[in-house]
């Protein structure tokens, strides 16, 4: 079997969160077959090598069993750097915990790499050193051009993690349709034109599925509609997903974008959960051979 994820890197700091985010790293490289490469930006005299070092021994690694980057400079070019020059697949980030409150979000470091990374991102909110597999995922299939793709890679994660639920969301907009039939329609008649487009709609994702093996994982699927990002972050709170999984930007987020909220803005401000973001050099059939 192809890994999906080919090469794994790590952003690794020697932080007090360091071993947490490296034990859940290697459960990933493990269960995924996956090479991995440990990058770090900043000092690397024999200490950090002997830190390192100890670290992997922790979990029956040594430096002979991964690849390790080490670079000096501004952290999110070099970074951005290494997933390039190592031909990383899936880069692994931690997220921070906003003091006082019970939200997390991502620093600007990992903002930036998050807005130019040429690879997949996943972002861990509260890693362990004694890692467990996912249990809830939940996957935005936007209606684009890549949703195939990412309700693969879900697919994909739920089978090897065993997963109790996949939670398949979908956001639609009544706005249109609104406009369309305010004059026109009874209130009935507008009700039903709604239903019919959320059927239409859960439809479609099931016709989809359909293409993508899932034996035995338990799928549900909810259509919603209202404000991008802020929906789709209330329901994988109200799943208690571990897992939330998104499509990435098909271009650059403009500085309108920054400005009134994007969607993958708001969800880096406030996180429900740990959240990878799947770019767009995955294809669908890739996917489904892995």
């Amino acid at each position: 079997m192809t890994p999906l994820f080919r090469k794994i890197g790590l952003a690794i700091a020697f932080s007090p969160r360091a071993e947490a985010m490296l034990a859940e790293t290697i459960r990933l490289k493990t269960i995924w077959k996956s090479e991995l490469v440990l990058i770090h930006v900043g000092e690397h005299s024999e200490k950090e090598k002997e830190v390192l070092e100890q670290l992997l021994q922790n979990h029956k690694l040594t430096s002979k069993d991964v690849t390790v980057d080490w670079r000096k400079g501004n952290p999110s070019k070099e970074i951005l750097k290494a997933c390039a020059e190592q031909k990383i697949d899936l880069l692994v980030t931690g997220a921070l915990r906003k003091e006082g409150l019970v939200q997390h979000h991502v620093g600007s470091i990992a903002r930036r790499i998050l807005r130019k990374a040429n690879c997949s991102v996943l972002t861990l909110i509260q890693p362990s050193i004694s890692p467990q597999p996912f249990s809830n995922i939940v996957v935005h299939a936007e209606e684009s051009p890549l949703m195939f793709s990412t309700l693969s890679v879900a697919c994909w994660l739920a089978r090897l993690d065993k997963v109790k639920w996949l939670h398949v969301a979908r956001e639609i907009r009544f706005y249109g349709l609104t406009m369309t039939t305010a004059e026109q329609a009874t209130e009935g008649e507008y009700n039903k034109l709604k239903h019919d487009l959320v059927e239409s709609e859960i439809d479609n994702l099931q016709k989809s599925l359909s293409k993508i093996p899932h034996d035995e994982i338990k799928i549900n699927i909810k259509v919603f509609s209202g404000r991008s990002g802020f929906e789709i972050a209330q329901f994988a709170k109200r799943k208690h997903a571990d897992l939330l999984i998104i499509e990435g930007p098909t271009r650059r987020l403009s500085f309108f974008d920054r400005i009134f909220t994007h969607e993958l803005e708001y969800l880096l401000a406030d996180l429900p959960c740990n959240l990878l973001i799947v770019h767009s050099q995955f294809k669908a059939q890739e996917v489904l051979h892995a």
